[in-house]
């Protein structure tokens, strides 16, 4: 079993600091380059000595087969200061390795259906099952329970994603499964903060919003994330979901400093990593720049950035932002600290931090 050294803060150049900050695409290390990438390369390596990041997310296409997943993780692991990778499996129809053709193994349903039998056993052993087949490939963190309550009939973004359509049920459900997850010593992430499941659009494709009041979130879609802190959760997920009741404005939460900062921080006393959904999304690329969402993100209280459209761009304008003080170190320092801390704290459990 391989042995990685996680440098201390102290120690990381600025581009270097800059780098954990973001979690890509792979694709994104390899600018031009056509189709899915499934390897690592000359091309890649060079790339990252200058535009380092702390993480990869994988998607299925990234994965063909179980030779090349441990090869294609393997080499991610080694590029620099541990990249930890990242993926999709929630079970049901976001299944990244599950739904894969090239692989056997068990086919879990929806997140719905193990809600419904309302034996959180069966959400640990989900969990269980995902970390197992996960950390054998060599993924770190799952994006995954989802913590939203379905409210609205006509959500189809979240839909059967979610363990139910009561705030109980959902944090009955989701600590049992980021239980199963910490069993197998993989990592998981409660998503999407501050729900996504009142709303009727999908922020994949525009703009999203929930007309809640903070009283009407409170009763409802606080009970799964604050049951999740409650169990240990160390990362959350943004939504990109507007909350005009809550805000007064049309901010998404994930650029909203009174979403992450006051509540999530403040109200709800998190103190994990809070990760934004993919910034690739239409609810923030069609309204906010490249430069701009990744900048207000860190503003609104943001530790990883995921997925940017344009990471080269991202990352000369987070340093710019730094440079001109719009961005402090402090700040960085602070954010860069947590993800160090917890890429630790991976390694550890699993024997392979080298001291």
């Amino acid at each position: 079993m391989k042995k990685y050294s996680i440098q201390e803060v102290g120690q990381l150049s600025l581009r270097e600091k800059v780098g954990q900050l973001f979690n890509v695409r792979v694709e994104s290390l390899v600018p031009g380059v056509e189709g899915s990438v499934t390897e690592g390369s000359d091309a890649m390596t060079d790339f990252f000595r200058q535009y380092p990041c702390g993480g990869v997310t994988l998607f299925g296409a990234n994965i063909t087969g179980p030779e090349q997943i441990a090869a294609f993780t393997d080499y991610l692991h080694g590029l620099g200061n541990y990249p930890w990778i990242f993926v999709d499996e929630e079970g049901g129809r976001v299944a990244r390795v599950g739904q894969n053709t090239h692989f056997q193994l068990p086919r879990i349903g929806t997140m719905a259906s193990i809600g419904a039998t309302g034996d959180p056993e069966k959400a640990r052993e989900a969990g269980r099952i995902f970390g197992e087949y996960l950390l054998g490939m060599g993924f770190d963190v799952d994006l995954a329970p989802v913590c939203d309550v379905i409210t609205n009939p006509e959500n189809t973004v979240i839909s059967d994603r979610a363990f139910g359509t009561t705030p109980e049920r959902v944090a009955l459900m989701a600590p049992a499964f980021l239980q199963g997850l910490r069993e197998q010593k993989m990592e998981g992430c409660l998503k999407h903060f501050p729900g996504h499941g009142n709303t009727s659009t999908d922020s994949h494709v525009g703009y999203s919003e929930s007309l809640k009041t903070w009283e009407e979130l409170d009763i409802c879609e606080m009970i799964p994330f604050r049951a999740g802190i409650a169990a240990g959760a160390k990362m959350i997920m943004t939504a990109h979901v507007c909350l005009p009741n809550v805000t007064g404005d049309k901010v998404p939460a994930t650029i909203s400093r009174m979403i992450l900062t006051d509540i999530l921080r403040g109200r709800l006393g998190y103190r994990g990593l809070i990760l934004t959904d993919s910034l690739e999304m239409g609810a923030i690329s069609q309204y906010y720049s490249k430069e701009e969402a990744v900048l207000m993100a860190l503003e609104a209280g943001v530790d990883v950035l995921l997925t940017p459209l344009d990471y080269a761009k991202a990352f000369d304008a987070v340093m710019e932002a730094v440079e001109s003080g719009r961005i402090t170190m402090e700040m960085v320092d602070d954010r860069v600290s947590r993800i160090l801390a917890l890429k630790k704290e991976l390694l550890q459990k699993r024997g392979q931090l080298l001291i």
